[in-house]
């Protein structure tokens, strides 16, 4: 149901599958990678401490495919970028059914920051929300404390026709317990027409 290879004009995406990634080099990245503090901040989980917390990690991102409920990619620079091929960072979508609705979810290695392909990875996930799985809306969302998010979430969802809904309080539980606020931003199919046909 999920395609298996997405590519824009600087990325390719690739399932988040035990195959499709090295397990040195993503356990080197997931635990230990220049910038993880800064990088795992603002998300759920903690550096991984184990080769067998990034192997669950994968395989997590397999067993959610298979069962339809998430499409994880493993996200690489395509050629003629800085760092082509190599592991950038993870990101995809969790789908409600019910709801008819994609939620966005990405982190990017330090390293790959501030090139936009944040927003170049959103663009072409929404696309396949609406295009090909026929889903009515697409949402993401960020701790209020996340600057760097806020911007670049701000700035695609504005360019895919959306908008900031508002503050979710206590909506978001981490892997320590804590509960965490959050900002909500969604797309409808019918504003993301309206600004790409």
């Amino acid at each position: 149901m999920f395609p298996e290879t997405i590519e824009t004009d600087r990325l390719r995406l690739e399932p988040r599958w035990p195959e499709n990634v090295d397990l040195d080099d993503c356990y080197r990245i997931c635990s230990s990678d220049p910038g993880i503090d800064a990088v795992t901040e603002y998300v759920t989980w903690d550096p991984h401490e184990t080769k067998k917390e990034t192997l669950e990690f994968l395989e997590r991102g397999r067993e959610r495919w298979e069962d339809d409920e998430a499409a994880s990619y493993v996200i690489r620079p395509r050629e003629g970028e800085d760092g082509a091929g190599e592991i950038a960072g993870f990101g995809g979508f969790s789908v409600d059914w019910e709801k008819r609705t994609a939620e966005l979810g990405t982190w990017l290695r330090e390293r790959f920051w501030g090139r936009g392909y944040s927003g170049e990875r959103a663009a072409a996930l929404v696309e396949v929300a609406f295009a090909d799985l026929d889903l009515d809306l697409v949402a993401v969302s960020h701790l209020p404390e996340n600057e760097q998010s806020q911007r670049a979430i701000g700035k695609y969802v504005d360019r895919l026709g959306g908008r900031r809904e508002g503050l979710l309080r206590n909506q978001i539980a981490f892997a320590d317990g804590s509960v965490h606020d959050e900002v909500r931003y969604s797309i409808s199919r019918d504003e993301w027409r309206g600004v790409t046909e």
